[in-house]
């Protein structure tokens, strides 16, 4: 009998750990390293950090191209903290909110050299946990004497790596009527993946023919446009206009995918909105943050499908990257239904944006 955690529990305890503002170990066979969110350090651990040794600031090359910095490791920068650098300095280099009042934020001095999966891990972790892709990190040679003086969470990079790419199953848990306005024949359906990820819902509309194509929706979640009403997006329009197509056709499936802000985390969305308020676009602003375009992961859509004996969809998008990361999974996509809806002058920009640079149908 073992009641140790297994990895993808390990890899749960260590995004939370980051979250909580607690620092990791993470193992690799390059060598181990003690690494903690850029966003959550305090000045005391800063100070326990550098007690071990030289530390660095892990950031993806996104940020690194933004701050004109070495990145040597290819999608990832490690850059060498300097002698006299606090935490405002690590949140300044970490965070792009204050870039275009102080831009000039260099000269980086960049590590290089065959020894970046412990920081590739760390970024892949601050990234599942919705905080900002940097990490300060420092290297270690004791690191099982570390973890267990300390009661830190020990995670071992190689196997971890592959595990976090992959996309963890799903479990349609419960599902229970629920009457909605735009159709009252509706249940959802509450899914939880195995890796204690978000959960993820669906509206079942009426009780569609698995052996047809089913009018289907993949929406990601919008606390601001879905709930608030927000206007700069077209997020809450979209949502009631194929919620109310579903009902009067009587059946569909709408997939509430937790992946907010494009998959960067609602906290990351508003720091993006706030760019796009000092005059930069929607990609630009995940650029600087230092994420990609687009960090949704739609396998998760196509794999809720086929869990539900879904093939075929006539898809709800103006995305063909949608469509396409759908047949890739082996979900056939027969038609693609238009969603045009909720244009107003305070998103016009944003979704110019989306159709000049992700190719959306507008």
């Amino acid at each position: 009998m073992s009641l140790a955690p297994n990895l993808s529990e390990l890899i749960a305890r260590a995004r939370s750990d980051l979250r909580m503002g607690m620092p990791v170990v993470l193992r690799s066979e390059n060598g181990a390293a003690l690494a903690i969110a850029a966003e959550d350090l305090s000045p005391a651990r800063l100070d326990d950090l550098r007690g071990l040794g030289e530390a660095f600031l892990a950031i993806t090359a996104r940020r690194a191209e933004t701050l004109s910095a070495r990145a040597y490791d290819s999608d990832l920068a490690r850059l060498v903290l300097p002698d006299d650098a606090d935490v405002a300095w690590i949140e300044a280099v970490a965070n792009p909110a204050d870039d275009l009042t102080h831009p000039m934020k260099g000269p980086f001095q960049s590590l290089r050299g065959g020894k970046a999966q412990c920081a590739r891990a760390a970024i892949a972790l601050a990234k599942s946990a919705r905080l900002l892709p940097a990490a300060v990190m420092v290297g270690i040679d004791n690191a099982y004497e570390l973890a267990a003086t300390h009661g830190l969470t020990l995670l071992p990079v190689e196997p971890a790596l592959p595990l976090m790419a992959d996309l963890a199953p799903l479990h349609d848990m419960i599902h229970a009527r629920v009457p909605l306005l735009a159709a009252e024949k509706s249940r959802v359906h509450v899914f939880r993946p195995d890796d204690g990820g978000e959960e993820h819902y669906v509206v079942e509309v009426g009780r569609p023919d698995r052996s047809k194509p089913v009018l289907a929706r993949l929406h990601s979640a919008c606390f601001t446009g879905d709930i608030f009403g927000s206007m700069k997006c077209d997020c809450g329009p979209q949502l009631n206009a194929a919620l109310a197509q579903m009902g009067e056709e009587g059946e569909g499936i709408l997939l509430y995918l937790n992946q907010e802000g494009r998959g960067i985390g609602h906290a990351n969305k508003m720091r993006a909105y706030s760019l796009q308020d000092q005059g930069f676009d929607t990609v630009e602003a995940n650029h600087r943050l230092g994420f990609e375009d687009d960090e949704r992961d739609f396998r998760i859509g196509a794999a809720i499908l086929k869990e539900m004996g879904f093939g075929g969809v006539r898809l709800m998008t103006n995305n063909p990257n949608k469509i396409a990361r759908m047949e890739d999974q082996g979900v056939m996509v027969t038609e693609r239904v238009p969603l045009k809806v909720g244009e107003n002058r305070y998103n016009e920009a944003y979704l110019a944006t989306k159709a000049r640079k992700s190719g959306h149908l507008l």
